[in-house]
């Protein structure tokens, strides 16, 4: 009896220390961001007004019908992910979502209106704000640890990779509006500082629940999306928002920097594209694009269209188009912007990151084209 017993404590002990072990090798991604890492969980967000469920959202993904991205294609940290070999995560409302796809993929909490403050993007009606991201991370961790135990989890999501992609909606859809009481509460640099504050705070409840290395992606020039194009007098870039995101990527560095030599074992690290992505908006042809200024997917001449639907018009080559709709980069300007921050990183060598770009999708899928 006593023998049966020690044999079926060591066969317990053998089976969940190799469970520990396969979960703690595997690394995985925690993404909190916006519309421009969102892979779906506003698709399960019913009274959101930021959605991209319709055609011709996913155009160029997979079976090339909408899954909650905001792009024809693939979002930045999908990019980088893939390049880096990590899994891509699912979205956080996915219905297939279990303990044991998060230990195998991690999860993606992005949300398309989304900031880094909690009254950003309010006229969406239903969005995650960076601090709802994180509550439900920590019931994520709460989950894991039910299943694997204590240890395991914090050893599993101390190894994990998590991404921060927020901010460029707390401009647009919050300082810059006047609706909004921040508009006329702060000054550029008040509202700038003010956001670091909060951003400060929120990291440092991430690194407390087991963040280890971070990354946070910086702004590109805002005032050249064409929906801010559209909105001036002369149809050119918004010069103060343009400055407003070289603010925010100047303050958001020196974050990171100091909060990576002051937090224990941390490696957080700025991802800054600004610079690249507006040399492509600049000089288009230099990258291979044809129009730098205007969405692929529009509304024939109404502008602005907001959001790309089944009558929506298509450029005829999505890929010589910086833009996909009047707010979001698209597949291929992703890839560049995606290069760019593993480069400057070092997260791969030069002859590492030659574009993989999805296969296009049937023309059946697609409406007819206008002409370039």
């Amino acid at each position: 009896m006593k023998i049966t017993s020690l044999a079926l404590a060591i066969t317990v002990v053998t089976l969940f220390g190799t469970t520990i072990d396969r979960y703690h090798c595997k690394e995985v991604q925690f993404i909190f961001g916006d519309s421009l890492s969102d892979v779906g969980n506003n698709k399960q967000l019913s009274r959101s007004l930021a959605q991209a469920s319709l055609p011709w959202y996913g155009i160029d993904f997979g079976n090339g019908l909408p899954n909650g991205r905001f792009c024809n294609g693939r979002t930045v940290a999908d990019i980088i992910g893939d390049k880096m070999g990590l899994p891509r995560p699912p979205a956080f409302l996915d219905p297939s979502l279990t303990e044991d796809i998060i230990l195998e993929k991690g999860v993606n909490y992005a949300s398309g209106g989304g900031g880094i403050l909690n009254e950003t993007g309010s006229y969406f009606i239903q969005r995650f704000s960076l601090y709802k991201q994180i509550e439900l991370f920590q019931g994520t961790q709460r989950l894991i640890r039910s299943k694997i135990g204590k240890e395991a989890a914090e050893k599993f999501f101390q190894g994990a990779r998590y991404v921060v992609a927020l901010g460029s909606n707390d401009f647009i859809n919050n300082y810059l509006m006047p609706v909004y009481s921040d508009s006329w509460t702060y000054n550029d640099q008040s509202f700038v500082d003010y956001l670091m504050e909060t951003l400060h705070s929120q990291l440092k409840v991430l690194h407390k629940s087991g963040a280890r290395q971070l990354m946070v992606f910086g702004l590109g020039p805002m005032g050249c999306i064409p929906l801010q194009r559209v909105l001036s007098t002369s149809g050119g870039c918004q010069d103060r928002s343009n400055k407003l995101a070289l603010s925010f990527n100047k303050a958001a560095s020196k974050l990171l920097t100091d909060l990576s030599s002051s937090l224990p074992n941390a490696s957080y690290k700025f991802g800054d594209a600004y610079d690249v992505v507006n040399d492509v908006i600049t000089n288009p042809s230099k990258h291979g694009f044809s129009n730098s200024d205007s969405p692929c997917c529009s509304f024939g001449r109404i502008r602005p269209a907001l959001t790309c639907v089944p009558a929506s018009t298509l450029c005829k080559d999505r890929s010589k188009y910086v833009f996909w709709d009047e707010y979001h980069p698209s597949d291929a300007a992703n890839e560049i912007i995606a290069n760019e921050i593993i480069k400057k990183l070092g997260f791969l060598h030069d002859h590492d990151t030659e574009p993989n770009a999805p296969s296009p999708a049937p023309d059946a899928f697609g409406p007819s084209s206008e002409e370039e």
